[in-house]
């Protein structure tokens, strides 16, 4: 076992074995023709990741005379959006241990998550990240009658998977009744043995929920003032975790590359992570840590990404990022890796560029570029707000509850 979660195949079906006696089993109620179905959403956390974002997009503009949406997560440190969904009309449930408890979570959240469904009875149960799906997809077969039906959402490649929960989705992912995923990249990593016939696999392309977002020189002005960053300065930022996927690190040595070039460009990583001290020290070793701003997580990037005069993301490994498809939405020019369902919506030399995960020269010449050539700048960021208009939170939303329409007539 390693980290805060015990995600060991054997896990969740050690709790679904040591279930207490006393929960009542109680059969989902039949639903009246117009009556909501009741959903649980089921994530591992609630922090400022993208995945836990989609989820408050969708929740959002979900149909509410249709779906009765509550929502559950097992870390309960990270909470950081719940209490926007609660806001949005949303009942959460923390099933690790108390929100905000820092620590490891309860190894009793499975029983928890049973209770739960045996209480309150859903009808279905999404799930969002693999080891609560496993648990929840071994734990429905030991409810009393049909139980609810099961769709889950691939946010990422398989090969991210640690081992251990690459063989816990494995064993179970069979079980699932519908998987949406996130980008055609994803669902091609879904192994073959492990799907099931027909239209079991839908693509999604969700999108950022923006609306009303800051633009123009005003907001620009504000966000570098915010931010302490010259109104001068060509400004390259990121937004995400900071986790060895995301690979800030050759994104810093991207920058001091840049530097060597146009000495007053600055690099801003918006965002917090386990390798945030190691990153701090690999600026320091590279001379470059006046030239870099490291926030930590913010609540406010929408307001935040006027100050940048290009988008980028080093990732190694991506479903389909949030984060850059809210750049594009905000008008920015973006430098992004060739990786997961990145390409299916930048163009390479079209909204921005395409660039092979982990070489810092491929993106210091793309920054390079870009700092020198501002017309082509206005150029890339116009055309990324065009392609952003495709980016429909709602229209998500509906392809969402069409594939739990089609799984609750079967």
């Amino acid at each position: 076992m390693s980290g805060p979660l015990d995600d060991s195949p054997r896990a969740a079906e050690r709790a679904a074995e040591q279930v207490p006696e006393q929960v009542p089993e109680q059969v989902p109620e039949p639903r009246p023709a117009d009556a909501p179905v009741r959903v649980l959403w089921l994530a591992k956390g609630l922090g400022r990741g993208g995945a836990e974002q989609l989820l408050l997009n969708c929740a959002r503009h979900a149909d509410r005379s249709r779906y009765r949406i509550e929502v559950a997560y097992v870390l309960p440190w990270k909470d950081a959006l719940a209490p926007a969904l609660t806001e949005a009309g949303v009942a959460v449930h923390c099933l690790g241990g108390v929100p905000g408890t820092p620590g490891r979570a309860d190894p009793r959240w499975p029983l928890r998550l049973r209770r739960l469904l045996v209480e309150r009875r859903y009808h279905l149960v999404h799930t969002h990240m693999p080891v609560p799906a496993a648990a929840a997809r071994l734990l429905a077969p030991t409810l009393t009658g049909p139980g609810p039906r099961l769709v889950h959402t691939e946010h990422n490649v398989w090969e991210r998977y640690r081992p251990a929960t690459r063989w816990a989705n494995a064993l179970t992912y069979r079980r699932n009744d519908a998987v949406i995923a996130v980008s055609h990249a994803v669902a091609r990593t879904v192994p073959p043995g492990r799907r099931r016939p027909g239209e079991w696999v839908t693509v999604v392309h969700h999108g950022p929920d923006l609306a009303g977002a800051p633009g123009g020189p005003a907001a620009r002005a504000a966000a570098r003032a915010e931010l302490g960053l010259p109104a001068e300065a060509f400004v390259v930022g990121t937004v995400g975790n900071l986790t060895p996927k995301k690979d800030q690190a050759t994104l810093l040595a991207a920058h001091a590359d840049l530097l060597r070039r146009h000495p007053r460009a600055r690099l801003v990583l918006i965002g917090a992570g386990p390798l945030e001290d190691r990153l701090r020290t690999r600026a320091a070793e590279l001379g470059i840590t006046d030239a870099v701003l490291m926030t930590g997580s913010r609540p406010d990037v929408p307001q935040l990404l006027p100050a940048l005069d290009v988008f980028t993301l080093s990732s190694r490994q991506e479903g389909l990022p949030v984060a850059l498809m809210e750049a594009m939405t905000s008008g920015l020019p973006s430098v992004v890796t060739r990786v997961g369902g990145m390409p299916e919506v930048l163009d390479d030399g079209e909204q921005g560029y395409l660039v092979p995960p982990g070489d810092p020269s491929a993106l210091a010449d793309a920054f390079a570029r870009l700092a020198e050539e501002p017309e082509l700048r206005t150029r890339l960021a116009t055309a990324a707000r065009e392609r952003s208009e495709r980016f429909d939170v709602a229209g998500a939303q509906r392809a969402v509850e069409a594939v739990y329409a089609r799984v609750l007539r079967h």
